[in-house]
């Protein structure tokens, strides 16, 4: 079983100055909203950027500099406030706080829209954290949850059960609980017959390895989580054996679709479809500029030169440059 999906990062970090690849949107990963003319009011005052708001992160990058950048994921967000900001191209303005705590180091960021009368910055950030707040049943192994009513699977939105298996014995005490097994497109979940609150629900996200395993009941199904859900190791037996192995085939390959596209849960969307990231995406070209010199334009240079008095304009003028008249500082001049 391939641990692919223990790399993820993006919502579980905070990262500085990335390069152009973990800026790239990973699979499932998906634009929400662009925002432009955003300043990192505390890292970067003064420095315009651009704000991308994802359903993982959101990643705020410098237009003049843009290796100069950082990446937020919504998980290390503690809080996000709105409260007065003195930024240098807006002056005092409200502006989003966002508090964030990534292993065990607080970071506080500040944004201000350099664009005012527009609250979008504010809205997007908000809104799209709280979507992804109130959707960790996807990512996050959960124990003793509220997954079951009326012996029913309480699904989540965008899941679908591909197999129910009565009978399921979870080996974690020495008599083992008898239960229920779901398979869906985006966990595994048992529940106690017994005890519909004894139960845990395991995303693909969080599935280390899926293995069929000998133990002191028999031959059983053994489900190792990712060190980031905590390192479990989950043991179920389903008989007979081929109905276990069909288990064990059929989640197997479940786990790889989604790898190859997951499923995170975070269900918002804007109004106006922000461009793709690849679009958004601009690499810096030298400008092929020559500057040419034009000896004329040396008129206009200061040259702090004697007043002198001119027969022509009937005025005091500073004395010309040898080489030029008159006649010819007006033809330059129109």
């Amino acid at each position: 079983m391939s641990a692919v999906l223990d790399v993820l990062w993006e919502d579980r970090d905070v990262r500085f100055d990335i390069s152009p690849q973990q800026m790239k949107m990973r699979p499932g990963e998906v634009l929400i909203d662009c925002l432009e003319s955003i300043e990192d009011t505390k890292g970067n005052n003064g420095d315009r950027g651009r704000l991308l708001v994802t359903n993982l992160r959101i990643i705020w990058r410098s237009l003049s500099l843009p290796r100069v950048n950082l990446s937020v994921g919504y998980n290390c967000i503690i809080n996000i406030t709105t409260r007065t900001a003195n930024s240098k191209l807006r002056g005092q303005t409200e502006a989003l706080y966002i508090l964030t705590k990534c292993n065990n180091t607080r970071f506080e960021f500040i944004f201000t829209n350099v664009v005012p009368g527009s609250p979008r910055l504010f809205t997007s950030v908000i809104a799209v954290h709280r979507a992804y707040e109130t959707s960790k049943m996807y990512r996050d192994l959960k124990l003793r949850s509220a997954l079951i009513q009326n012996k029913q699977l309480r699904l989540l939105p965008q899941e679908q059960i591909y197999d129910k298996i009565n009978g399921v014995w979870n080996l974690s005490s020495d008599q083992g609980n008898l239960g229920t097994f779901f398979i869906t497109n985006v966990r595994i979940v048992w529940h106690a017959n017994m005890n519909d609150s004894f139960n845990v629900s395991i995303p693909y996200l969080q599935i280390r390895s899926i293995k069929i395993r000998d133990s002191k009941f028999g031959l059983a199904l053994v489900i190792e989580s990712s060190q980031q859900s905590g390192g479990y190791v989950l043991g179920f037996k389903i008989d007979p054996v081929e109905k276990l192995q069909e288990a064990v085939k059929e989640i197997n390959s479940l786990h790889r679709v989604y790898s190859v596209n997951p499923i995170f849960g975070v269900d918002y969307e804007m109004e106006e479809k922000p461009q793709p990231l690849e679009d958004l995406t601009v690499e810096q070209v030298q400008d092929d500029v020559e500057i040419e010199s034009d000896e004329q334009t040396d008129a206009f240079v200061q040259h702090d030169r004697e007043p002198v008095f001119s027969e022509e304009l009937g005025l005091a003028i500073e004395k010309l440059k040898d080489g030029f008249t008159l006649q010819g500082l007006w033809e330059v001049m129109t």
